[in-house]
């Protein structure tokens, strides 16, 4: 089913048992819509949101890394069942140590799907940097993928997808909605 990646690939996403995501640019579109009373309000993909439930139920923890801290992340990580979150992060290398141990996880078993130079802390020391296709340039010189949608446009779900498929758990998991 994903006969484009290539063999490394396909094995560091077998490895992988938690997904680090960074909202802006990555679960959104990076954009901000503000109201005239200064209210933000961001979109997220609903694709992203099933696959990452999709990759939870297989038994892969999720996690977001933020540097932005407000009230629409929060309720959507909640609605996701995301429950390492760090948000206001300006250090995302210090929260990235932080959740590897309260995860349980080491910085080899963790994917990390980034767009712009502050998550590149991270991106360098997981065990599969992943980049969206709207990423800075210099930030995908620094990944081991780059996803072929933009964030906030399904490049989550690319990601679900490619871990669940290497793992040997995604078709199981999309054929239980053809019963």
């Amino acid at each position: 089913m994903f006969s484009h990646y290539s063999p490394d690939i396909l094995a560091r996403a077998k490895r992988i048992k938690l997904l680090v995501l960074d909202v802006d640019g990555v679960l959104t579109s990076a954009q901000l819509f503000m109201s005239s009373n200064g209210e933000i309000i961001k979109a997220f993909n609903t694709l992203d949101g099933h696959g990452i439930k999709m990759l939870q139920n297989s038994g892969v923890q999720t996690a977001i890394i933020t540097a932005r801290n407000d009230e629409a992340v929060g309720a959507r990580a909640k609605q996701l069942g995301i429950t390492h979150y760090f948000f206001g992060v300006h250090d995302k290398k210090v929260a990235f140590e932080q959740l590897c141990e309260q995860a349980g996880v080491s910085a080899e078993q963790c994917a990390m799907v980034g767009d712009d130079v502050i998550d590149l802390p991270v991106l360098v020391r997981c065990g599969l940097p992943i980049s969206v296709a709207n990423a800075h340039t210099f930030v995908k010189k620094h990944t081991a993928l780059t996803t072929e949608k933009n964030g906030g446009f399904g490049a989550v779900r690319e990601v679900t997808d490619l871990i669940m498929q290497a793992q040997n758990t995604l078709l199981p998991a999309l054929n239980e909605y053809l019963k």
